[in-house]
């Protein structure tokens, strides 16, 4: 896979802003852009050093398009290992497109989505993980996805690859060269020193895998669903965690039917919180689907909240009991956090009763903001962030978990191969399997179509 041409594509987002990036790459990037663009200062594009930044006009014939900045890379010193031009321009989506067709008109191809990563792949500027994690720290919203995406696309992840799997491939090459001399019964690699780097990779492996849990969830948000009878104060807790009105909130029961939802940032991590329908018997057939919505999201949460009104306690705290039990027979595996809301209304006698009613209970009152804080304390302490408050690897790429997967599985069959004493050739099979797995994840063994599933997530101009 071998690119000779020169690519074009807008490297800002679509839409009217005050300026617009537009970048070439290529080894016709910085000729081409030269033929459209005119110095204020009269100087040649091609004769500027790289890394400069110069003012003019973008112009085609006699007709001026816009005043720009050009910025030059030469390479191998750019982002993609090639010549880059980088035009910014003002943000009208007419320059824009003008500016595009111009170039695409004189020599340029529209460049595909992730098409400019891909080359600084092909080039060596990035390995495979550390060019996923470009589209990960442009996708992250949030300080710890943002944290992850920045450690991996620094070479954080694939470095502890590439070590372990050089030191991998040392003892893979003694074991291949014992088998050269099979017949004079020689013995190149030493057994003992291999044993302990079995057992160093395997601890890695482990936890680079259990890491993914952890991983996942800060990539993609923790899911919470609110849930609990009509009007105990569901909204107004979404309100008091976002800090704003996104629900409506009334007297009347029945008021949300429909779930909804939005996403706060706690302590780093993304949490997407859901305010469902009240859970009662109803003859409302709207509120009936919103019922029935709710059941739903509590399938798809990973976490569950349960809010009951500590003032009605007293007269339905057992049909509380009966519903929380329901909750937890029926989702066993989930964390399942329970709220009394408004405690500001009731005494201290009452709170006593219902905390030995319910020992695990924690106290709220959504519309003071009391108790808010715990929990946002709770649902933090449910996440093993430990990993990355220590700025330790976490995975959390899919494709990256299934490799180490199938790496693991095969430097356990080394180790039980070492343990049995199996013949050096039936070893060296496993141990090519693991050495493969591993350079699937930095991109030292890759094929078009897996490089055609990676960028195609990416967006164009990166």
């Amino acid at each position: 896979m071998i690119y000779q041409d020169t690519i074009v594509a807008l490297a800002t987002p679509s839409g009217v802003g005050a300026i617009a990036v537009i970048r070439l790459s290529g080894k016709d990037a910085i000729t081409i852009a030269e033929k459209q663009f005119k110095s204020v200062s009269g100087k040649s594009l091609s004769k500027q050093k790289t890394h400069t930044i110069h003012l003019g006009h973008i112009v085609d014939g006699n007709k001026t398009i816009d005043e720009v900045l050009v910025s030059v890379f030469k390479n191998p010193n750019s982002y993609t290992g090639e010549d880059v031009v980088e035009i910014s321009c003002h943000g009208s989506h007419y320059i824009q497109q003008e500016i595009i067709q111009l170039f695409l008109r004189n020599g340029c191809r529209m460049a595909t989505a992730g098409e400019f990563t891909l080359r600084a792949f092909l080039n060596g500027k990035l390995d495979l993980s550390q060019a996923e994690a470009v589209a990960d720290l442009i996708n992250s919203d949030n300080e710890a996805s943002h944290q992850i995406a920045m450690q991996q696309m620094r070479g954080g992840f694939s470095s502890e690859i590439a070590k372990l799997r050089e030191e991998l491939l040392n003892f893979a090459s003694l074991i291949e060269l014992e088998l050269d001399f099979a017949e004079e019964d020689v013995e190149f690699a030493d057994r003992s020193q291999f044993k302990a780097l079995i057992e160093r990779i395997t601890f890695v492996l482990k936890r680079l895998i259990d890491s993914f849990a952890v991983g996942n969830v800060i990539k993609n948000g923790i899911p919470v669903a609110i849930v609990g009878e009509p009007n105990v104060g569901k909204s107004t807790l979404l309100n008091a965690l976002l800090n704003e009105e996104r629900a409506i909130v009334s007297e009347i029961a029945g008021t949300t039917r429909d779930t909804i939802e939005d996403e706060i940032s706690i302590g780093g991590i993304g949490f997407r919180f859901i305010d469902t329908a009240g859970i009662r018997e109803t003859k409302d057939v709207v509120e009936s689907i919103g019922i029935k919505k709710t059941f739903e999201k509590i399938e798809q949460a990973q976490v569950i909240i349960y809010l009951f009104d500590s003032t009605q306690f007293q007269s339905m705290g057992s049909q509380f009991k009966v519903e929380l039990e329901k909750i937890k027979n029926k989702y066993p595996q989930k964390p399942l956090i329970i709220l009394a809301n408004k405690v500001d209304q009731i005494d201290d006698k009452q709170i006593e009763k219902m905390q030995m009613d319910i020992p695990d209970i924690q106290l709220l009152s959504a519309k003071t903001g009391f108790g808010v804080e715990e929990l946002t304390n709770t649902l933090l302490n449910l996440i093993n962030t430990g990993a990355l408050r220590n700025n330790e690897t976490i995975i959390t790429n899919s494709r990256h978990y299934d490799a180490l997967l199938k790496a693991f599985d095969d430097i356990q069959k080394v180790k039980y191969g070492l343990e049995t004493d199996l013949s050096g050739d039936l070893m060296a099979i496993d141990i090519r399997q693991a050495l493969y797995h591993f350079g699937e994840i930095t991109g030292e063994i890759t094929n078009d179509d897996l490089l055609g599933n990676i960028f195609a997530n990416f967006c164009i101009g990166k």
